[in-house]
């Protein structure tokens, strides 16, 4: 049996990412059971859901019989960062109507990370859905991996959600690595939660992410007009 060398070269590319997921996915598993939930929901809601920080949320929220207007402003405030992802994720390179489906429900922080960095920029659609699958497979393994030890682990085990945070930080170490002339995006960043957070104290995260749709705009627009130089 052949295999796509797309698919190949997508496994090696998001492995690191991937094997990110594993302390998280497993920290999930575990808290899904130890919430006594079934083993299978953690599976279940990293395969349907795939929502990572949201899910760990959602765990609380099912416990506590939320209602579900509850449930989906959480929903929207989690993951409303993911509006302005499609500024710059490479979409256009999927030609099938299934995968710019499948890469819309898949457009995780890391799979964008992944997919608009400065190496990926002549990456064919389909190795971006691989990598996409891959990452998206690593989560709801370890997911299900961690339901079915969770009854194992006992509850003095600390510190598995730290992942989270070390997987952003290294994200963001290889953004700094960007040297295109252009305004970093980091730094936009920085600028973007400062500037929410002086102007709109009380809605700092959604002011935030729409000064950086802007200023991510304004750089996209301005690379397109500046001259080449051969």
């Amino acid at each position: 049996m052949r295999i796509s060398p797309d698919l190949r070269v997508a496994f090696t590319d998001s492995a690191p990412v991937g094997l990110g997921f594993v302390p998280l996915g497993l920290a999930y598993g575990v808290l899904v059971v130890q919430a006594d939930l079934d083993w299978w929901w953690a599976g279940l809601s990293a395969l349907l859901i795939y929502g990572g920080s949201f899910e760990f949320l959602l765990v609380g929220m099912v416990t506590a019989a939320a209602p579900l207007a509850a449930v989906a402003a959480g929903a929207f405030m989690v993951n409303f960062r993911h509006v302005f992802y499609a500024l710059s994720f490479p979409l256009h390179r999927i030609r099938s109507g299934a995968g710019k489906a499948y890469a819309t429900f898949a457009l995780s922080d890391e799979a964008y990370a992944l997919a608009t960095s400065e190496r990926s920029r002549t990456w064919p659609g389909r190795r971006i859905l691989w990598s996409q699958l891959h990452m998206h497979a690593y989560w709801v393994g370890s997911a299900t991996a961690g339901a079915l030890v969770g009854g194992f682990v006992p509850d003095s085990v600390q510190g598995l959600d730290f992942a989270l945070t070390a997987l952003f930080t290294v994200l963001a170490l290889d953004a700094l690595k960007d040297t295109r002339s252009d305004m970093p995006t980091p730094v936009l960043a920085a600028g973007s939660a400062l500037a929410g957070l002086l102007l709109f104290p009380d809605q700092m995260l959604v002011a935030a992410f729409a000064f950086l749709a802007a200023g991510l705009l304004v750089r996209h627009l301005a690379s397109r007009r500046r001259p080449s130089h051969v």
